[in-house]
């Protein structure tokens, strides 16, 4: 877990994170919601990730009828790089918009950016 998606704020209803995503007091980083999320993206990622549904059901259907390993094998590939296109776009969301808006922020919630992005990077970045 980051420091940032550590952090909860003080007190009042809802406050923003470090990352420019909305808090309600006392919920876990897990239910964090993202402010204005840009449609286009939103749906372009929807598609993504109903094609790679289809893809995974595909896979289940492949293994059930014992097609060949390295069928399979090709397949796999195909689901991991179609999730890595996914997580490369919503990477690039997040430091467009609420890195952006973090960092023009001030010293506090630049710094909490700064922690997060490079947790991001060591999770997921390749």
């Amino acid at each position: 877990m980051s420091v940032a998606s550590e952090r909860r704020p003080a007190s009042g209803a809802a406050a923003e994170a470090g990352c420019g995503c909305a808090v309600e007091a006392g919920t876990r980083a897990g239910d964090r919601k993202a402010k204005g999320v840009d449609p286009g993206i939103k749906a372009s990622n929807q598609k993504r990730l109903r094609r790679i549904e289809g893809q995974v059901r595909g896979l289940h259907k492949m293994v059930t009828d014992e097609r060949y390993c390295a069928d399979i094998l090709t397949q796999v590939a195909s689901v991991q790089e179609a999730l890595r296109a996914v997580s490369r776009a919503l990477m690039r969301s997040h430091l467009k918009h609420c890195a952006t808006r973090a960092i023009r922020a001030g010293a506090s919630e630049a710094e909490a950016m700064y922690d997060e992005l490079i947790d991001l990077v060591r999770k997921y970045g390749r």
